[in-house]
């Protein structure tokens, strides 16, 4: 069975750009909350509805990695278990 290490697959730059447009984007769009003509409920709500929607989409991020790596992990079951049945096989034994 090989061992080989998983692979980062993001860099440090790409992990920075995605913290930063992250944080961009919370900022303008609370900016934009804080500057609408409305009533203090009304921005309450929007404010609120932005938390739920940045909330949610953490947690969709985690469901879809969880699946990902679930598989990763079945694949390497799958993979190890193909090598020790390839490893075991003797193609010159008598059946």
């Amino acid at each position: 069975m090989s061992d080989t290490p998983v692979k980062q697959q993001s860099t440090a730059a790409f992990y920075g750009q995605a913290v930063a447009s992250f944080v961009i984007a919370m900022v303008a769009t609370s900016v934009g909350i804080y500057q609408l003509h409305a009533d203090a409920w009304v921005r309450a709500f929007l404010a609120i509805a932005v938390l739920y929607l940045v909330t949610s989409a953490f947690t969709l991020a985690k469901v879809i990695r969880d699946r990902q790596e679930a598989g990763q992990i079945v694949s390497r079951v799958d993979q190890a278990r193909l090598e020790k049945l390839l490893a075991e096989h003797d193609p010159f034994e008598k059946l």
